[in-house]
């Protein structure tokens, strides 16, 4: 990034972002700049490192004017995480945002600014894992998702179990095989009971940790106030019906994406990658950033992988 300029993530050519995907201080924005250089679907973001605290105005202006809008989705990334750190997903008013940010960046964290989304009105949240043996390179391949009103940090860290798992075992990394209907390993978990104890971890979760960090809710703690905030606003995913056969039909493109991930990073050193990815709604799927179950965050990419091979290599959109 040149001195006193912000550089958006759609901006930056193949070459800077196998440059920036190289640079594993901060393994969200540098997986988010691997996906993208591999042509997964990202949001727009842009990172300020702590030492350019004073290029986040500047930041919020150009990614605001160039999603069009005056809301921003916060995230940050502190490298090799400790287990209490800023848990980030929710959209804020720019006016709201900068504050946030900048306190952030007092504490020595880059922040991640990302067009908006609603965390509430998810239509799918999965983490697909690549599981892999690393004398042989054999291993499995795992989707976990959640339906609407849900989102994909009740998966990776709120405890919250998947209504559906599809799992594909015996795999070779470095070549593709077909998947054939008995591949699929197939569980569904959405009996009544199991449905009413996934909501209420989903509200606990809202009322505790999501909606205090908003200001739009008290910290009650309390369930029932996640509930009836939700109610109020119209999010009502978590009382809908959901059909799991979507996404079992789709699992080749899942498993496609996966493949293209497993196979471009064969030759490091990894045991378990997941991608968290959400379907925010309106058609729109997009991946969040790339895990190391290993090393806690971050993979280190191949130094050239154009998002043109992905196509190629004949992955789904």
């Amino acid at each position: 990034m040149p001195p006193g300029s912000v550089a958006l993530l759609h901006e930056l050519d193949d070459r800077a972002l196998a440059r920036v995907a190289a640079d594993r201080r901060y393994p969200k924005w540098s997986t988010m700049c691997l996906l993208r250089q591999l042509g997964y679907p990202v949001l727009n973001a842009c990172c300020i490192h702590p030492t350019d605290g004073a290029l986040l105005h500047e930041a919020v202006r150009r990614l605001s004017t160039a999603a069009g809008t005056d809301r921003l989705l916060l995230r940050s990334d502190g490298g090799v995480e400790a287990t209490q750190y800023y848990r980030g997903g929710n959209t804020f008013p720019l006016s709201q945002l900068e504050p946030r940010a900048a306190a952030l960046l007092h504490a020595g964290r880059a922040v991640i600014l990302t067009e908006p989304t609603n965390r509430f009105t998810n239509r799918l949240s999965a983490v697909i894992r690549v599981d892999r043996d690393r004398r042989h390179g054999r291993g499995s391949f795992i989707l976990e998702a959640l339906g609407p009103g849900y989102d994909v940090s009740d998966l990776n860290r709120g405890g919250i179990q998947p209504q559906l798992t599809v799992a594909v075992h015996d795999l070779d990394w470095g070549r593709y095989r077909e998947l054939w209907w008995s591949d699929l390993h197939v569980t569904v978990r959405m009996s009544a009971d199991a449905e009413r104890r996934r909501r209420d971890q989903r509200l606990l979760r809202l009322a505790n940790d999501i909606l205090p960090d908003t200001s739009e809710a008290p910290p009650a703690g309390e369930p029932a106030t996640a509930k009836a905030w939700l109610q109020a606003r119209g999010y009502l995913g978590l009382w809908q019906p959901w059909d799991p056969m979507a996404v079992i039909r789709g699992i080749r493109r899942w498993y496609d994406d996966a493949f293209i991930l497993g196979n471009a990073l064969n030759a490091r050193d990894w045991r378990c990658l997941s991608l968290p990815v959400s379907n925010v709604g309106h058609g729109r799927t997009v991946y969040w950033d790339v895990v190391d179950g290993q090393h806690k965050h971050g993979t280190t990419p191949l130094p050239h992988w154009p998002a043109a091979a992905r196509q190629r290599a004949g992955a789904g959109p």
